[in-house]
C-alpha cells in the first residue's frame, strides 16, 4: 500500500464497536484483497467486488460486528455496507454509510413471502457505502451479488431498466436501490449511531429476529439460496 490518507478524514477511518476495521483478522484480510492495487481506486474497487460476490446476500441481525460478517461469509445489507467500509478504512481510505428509506417493493420474491408479507411497505434503514476517492465522495453499493442479481432478473423479479447494472467503475456513483428509494435520511460516519437511531424512533430494535426470530430468517435464506442457484 503505496498511499497515505487524505487529511481530516479520521472521522472516516476509524474504529467503532460494530465497524471494528482494527480486527487483526479483517486487517489481514483487506490486505490480501488489495495486494495487487497501486492506488486507492484499485483497491477501493477490489473490496467493492469482494464484498458484493464473496459475501453474498442473506437475512441477519442489524447489529453484526464487520469481522463476524467476515467470518460468517454472508450478511443483509447493513452487515456487508459495514464490511466495506471497514475494509476500505482499515487500508487508509475514508469511507461512509449513506442512510436512505426504501420501498420493501425492492426485495419482493428474493426473501421468503411470509417475512416480506410482514414487513412495513418502507424500510426506514437502508445504507450503503460511499468511498473518498480523488477529492470527491462515490457511492459504491455492493447489496446484491452477481449470482442473486443474475437470478432476480432471469425470475422476473427485477428488470435491467430498474437495476441497469451492479458493476462499479470506481469514478460514477453507483446506488442499487434507487428504484426504490423514497427518501435520503443523509450521510453517516458511524452505523452504531444509526442503529440507535433505528431502536429509539422504531422502538423495534433487531427487528427481524424479535418479530420473526431466526427460525423464520433461516428459512427465508434457503430461500434466498434456492433462488440464487436457479431453483
Amino acid at each position: 500500500m503505496a498511499w497515505q490518507a487524505p487529511e481530516e478524514m479520521d472521522e472516516y477511518l476509524k474504529p467503532t464497536e460494530l465497524c471494528d476495521c482494527d480486527n487483526v483478522e479483517l486487517q489481514r484480510k483487506a490486505k490480501e484483497i488489495i495486494k495487487d492495487a497501486g492506488t486507492p481506486k484499485e483497491a477501493a474497487l477490489k473490496i467493492f467486488y469482494f464484498v458484493r460476490d464473496e459475501i453474498p446476500w442473506m437475512l441477519d441481525a442489524w447489529d453484526v460486528k464487520a469481522s463476524r460478517t467476515l467470518k460468517k461469509g454472508e450478511g443483509i445489507c447493513s452487515n456487508k455496507v459495514n464490511l466495506q467500509v471497514a475494509l476500505l478504512r482499515a487500508v487508509s481510505i475514508p469511507a461512509r454509510y449513506h442512510q436512505s428509506k426504501v420501498k420493501k417493493e425492492g426485495l419482493k420474491g428474493v426473501i421468503s413471502s411470509f417475512i416480506y408479507n410482514r414487513l412495513p411497505e418502507i424500510l426506514e434503514y437502508s445504507p450503503h457505502c460511499e468511498c473518498y476517492l480523488s477529492e470527491k465522495w462515490v457511492a459504491c453499493e455492493s447489496i446484491f451479488d452477481k449470482a442473486l442479481f443474475e437470478a432476480m432478473l432471469k425470475k422476473g423479479l427485477v428488470t435491467k431498466e430498474q437495476i441497469p447494472m451492479i458493476d462499479w467503475d470506481g469514478e460514477r456513483d453507483l446506488v442499487v436501490m434507487t428504484p426504490w428509494i423514497t427518501e435520503s435520511v443523509g450521510t453517516f460516519s458511524s452505523m452504531d449511531d444509526v442503529f440507535r437511531k433505528a431502536e429509539k424512533e422504531t422502538k423495534r430494535p433487531r427487528v427481524l429476529v424479535q418479530l420473526f426470530g431466526w427460525f423464520f430468517m433461516s428459512r427465508s435464506n434457503r430461500h434466498t439460496d434456492a433462488l440464487r442457484k436457479g431453483k
